[in-house]
């Protein structure tokens, strides 16, 4: 048997804290064969992105790296110089990282990104680079991949600048690809292209990926092996099949019965007012697209975002809306939030025209896509939950905001010792559950919820749709739900509208269009989504099973 392509024995990643200690990762071992997809999974701060981070030498002081070899194709990596071990990333050692906005300079074009990084690493002509990037993009699912080029990170959706990061760590062909969350910002069908891709990348160049998700569909759909983790420790490894149908670990059969199925939707209690309190005609909005022609006769090309948009949102009641990136879901979201204004068409919310900047205040809120962008880096987490109630003045004294903010925490399942810590402190889910906990602070009628659980593993995503269900029976709250898990959409909208291309080309009752879909584009969506096998007891498999 050839030398595995990734070795780890024994790696362990501690923080100094005034407490002490703190053990990220804790005697982790494994191995990862060439053409191998290895699943890593487990919920936020188990140690996942911090074993990635660990093996690309991307640990910050004070954090302290230790282990007995963390080995590439045999040679060992960890003690090497940095000048030296600067040549692997990127060369030999590809990373996407879980939080695209972060990944990419926003200064710089998309293709002046992607052909410096292929320039740097292979001995290609300008021209040849330019042609392997527009190649890059197509593989990856951005459409008219030679115009996008011209594009900033900023004109692109969340889900498109994710498949811009896994363009730029493929582009030198590595030998590891240490993919943090490659997919949670993606739609189904888009990825659907993602996995072909990774999994054409594993079997024509033999490359070894190492895979940090918390989506088991994806696992169940790629993955050859899988390792679970827990606090830091590997706690389940086997084969992909074995783990996900017949889990030996409480930890692992806990994750796994957390996963919402398509196929089993939960009945939910309509809400006894059909009043609308969001309504939404003919809603139209383009953006330029390329740079501005020098001919000052030729108008600007527009890109249509949005077209003739329609719905409304009862009160009480969840409106789904899904659709592939780029579709205008996000666009339509800011609208209605009063973040952007619409080019034609009414927005009204509680019978009340909705303009950026004069939306009532506290009656609307948001939960972002991306938490990073929507932290303040510069505040605490207990800062950051309690300006909306400082702002409102649903709370004066500090004891009593203070108490305030330790509800909301407990609520989005976040120890309420943590809130004195800034949000580069915690992981990603745990930082979207930060901007959750934010958005319910002020107790809004409307909340606009953009991939609020993108980012969350399946436990702590249960967790926080039972939260989001809980306190929409409570306060009558009335949700627009974002999302390209159409899992949860089904578990949670009364209603879905499917958008392609900016158009609302079907809608209704969320059981119908999951049921008898009747454009082909809804059949299409459906079709993508992955088949997770579900859980069987009495299965016993014979390939080699490890628990700690």
């Amino acid at each position: 048997m050839s030398d595995p392509v990734l070795e780890i024995r024994n790696l362990t990643v501690e923080f100094p804290q005034d407490q002490g200690v703190f053990a990220a990762v804790r005697g982790l071992s494994l191995t990862l064969a060439r053409g191998e997809i290895l699943g890593v999974v487990g919920e936020s701060g188990a140690g996942k992105s911090m074993t990635g981070a660990a093996i690309a030498r991307l640990i910050d002081p004070p954090g302290q790296i230790s282990s007995d070899g963390v080995f590439l194709n045999g040679n060992r990596i960890d003690t090497l110089p940095e000048r030296e071990f600067a040549r692997l990333r990127g060369r030999r050692i590809g990373m996407v990282f879980q939080d695209p906005l972060t990944s990419l300079d926003p200064l710089k074009t998309i293709g002046s990104q992607l052909i410096e990084t292929i320039r740097t690493h292979l001995p290609l002509s300008p021209a040849a680079a330019q042609a392997r990037a527009v190649e890059l993009l197509a593989e990856t699912g951005i459409p008219d991949p030679a115009a996008r080029l011209t594009a900033w990170p900023h004109e692109f959706s969340g889900g498109m600048r994710q498949r811009v990061v896994i363009a730029l760590a493929l582009a030198a062909d590595p030998d590891l690809v240490i993919a943090d969350e490659p997919t949670s910002a993606l739609d189904v069908s888009v990825q659907a292209q993602v996995i072909r891709v990774l999994k054409e990348l594993c079997q024509r160049r033999g490359t070894a990926i190492l895979l940090i998700t918390h989506d088991m569909g994806v696992i169940a759909e790629i993955a050859d092996r899988v390792a679970v983790m827990q606090a830091g420790r590997l706690i389940e490894i086997g084969p992909a099949l074995d783990v996900i149908t017949a889990p030996q670990g409480a930890y692992t059969r806990q994750l796994i019965a957390a996963i919402p199925a398509l196929a089993d939707p939960i009945t939910r209690p309509v809400a006894a007012d059909n009043t609308a309190l969001v309504e939404v005609q003919g809603l139209h909005r383009s953006f330029a697209a390329g740079p501005r022609s020098l001919l000052p006769w030729r108008a600007q090309a527009r890109h249509l975002a949005v077209d003739d948009v329609s719905f409304a949102i009862p009160r009480g009641q969840t409106y789904g809306l899904v659709g592939e990136s780029g579709s205008g879901k996000s666009t339509i979201a800011r609208i209605l939030a009063g973040l952007m204004p619409a080019e034609a068409g009414v927005v009204r919310v509680n019978g009340q025209p909705v303009q950026p900047g004069a939306r009532k205040r506290g009656q609307v809120q948001m939960i972002f896509q991306d938490p990073w962008s929507s932290l303040n880096p510069r505040l605490t987490v207990r800062d950051i939950v309690a300006e909306p109630i400082l702002t409102l003045g649903l709370a004066t004294r500090p004891a009593e905001v203070t108490d305030q903010v330790a509800e909301l925490l407990t609520h989005v399942q976040l120890d309420p010792g943590m809130m004195r810590r800034y949000p580069h402190q915690f992981s990603g889910g745990q930082r979207q559950r930060i901007a959750i906990a934010r958005a319910l602070s002020s107790r809004p009628a409307f909340i606009i919820c953009d991939e609020p659980t993108s980012a969350l593993d399946v436990s702590v995503q249960a967790r926080v749709l039972d939260l989001m269900a809980v306190l929409q029976a409570e306060f009558g709250l009335t949700y627009l739900l974002i999302s390209h898990n159409l899992a949860v959409v089904r578990q949670m909208a009364d209603r879905v509208g499917v958008l392609c291309g900016g158009q609302l080309v079907e809608e209704g009752p969320t059981r119908a269009v999951f049921d008898t879909p009747q454009a082909d584009y809804t059949r299409m969506l459906l079709a993508a989504v992955p088949e997770i096998p579900r859980a069987n007891p009495a299965q016993n498999p014979q390939a080699e099973r490890a628990i700690s």
